[in-house]
């Protein structure tokens, strides 16, 4: 079985789910907001939450011809989050109208990443299901893909879980097999070539490694967080 996962939900419900998902992280009073974020180093998890706001903010003036009340840029952590919950309701209208498209993808594709990040950075535990993986993982999966093409390289087939993708064209040359987690963080710029290379390739992936930095990501040059099992 596929498990939720990989079920078909619409992106305003899951990035409704990072949402309430981060609102119930940082309710938590272990939860530092001065705590920095391994992913991110030069941030902290207000900073986190910040971004967050920023790309909302975003797609809500793309949404709507009414400018959002935008937070002061000295605002508490508190401040930022309600924002981002409220500015978020009215983003799901878009997400919804406009389910499956690129930038609604982006949205819910960058949220979840930063939500398994604060988690890293607060010492939570990351979720085995979210609802947020199929979306994320086909939008990053397509962006790796694009990334094979232009580095030259044949395809890569990956297999996560019960789901697999082409990466790049023609013809696998070699799979790459792994949970969703270690896919996602592989493939969002958490993990280093060394742990890139840990996974379960059934050929050498040396020739692949470059294809890993794309877009905004980039592998650490340090191992990033520890490869997982689930």
């Amino acid at each position: 079985m596929l498990g939720t996962s990989w079920a078909r939900v619409t992106d305003d419900i899951a990035y409704r789910t990072v949402r309430e998902n981060v609102k119930a992280l940082l309710a938590d009073p272990r939860a530092a907001v001065d705590a920095r974020v391994p992913a991110c180093p030069e941030w902290t998890v207000r900073d986190l939450v910040a971004h967050l706001v920023d790309n909302t903010v975003s797609a809500f003036r793309w949404a709507s011809a009414e400018p959002p009340e935008v937070p002061a840029a000295d605002a508490s952590a508190e401040r930022l989050l309600d924002t981002w919950l409220r500015l978020g309701e009215g983003v799901d209208v878009h997400l919804r109208a406009h389910d499956g498209e690129r930038g609604p993808s982006l949205l819910v594709m960058d949220a979840f990443t930063h939500e398994i990040d604060l988690r890293y950075a607060i010492g939570a535990p990351v979720p085995t299901e979210h609802v947020a993986y199929r979306r994320a993982l086909g939008l990053l999966t397509g962006g790796f893909g694009e990334s094979v093409r232009r580095h030259g390289l044949p395809s890569v087939r990956v297999v996560s879980d019960g789901a697999d993708w082409v990466c790049g064209p023609g013809e696998p040359a070699v799979t790459l097999t792994a949970s969703r987690h270690d896919l996602h963080r592989t493939l969002t710029g958490r993990r280093s070539h060394e742990q890139i290379t840990a996974l379960d390739w059934n050929g050498d992936p040396g020739r692949w490694l470059p294809a890993f930095t794309w877009g905004p990501f980039a592998p650490p040059a340090e191992p990033g967080d520890v490869l997982s099992a689930g």
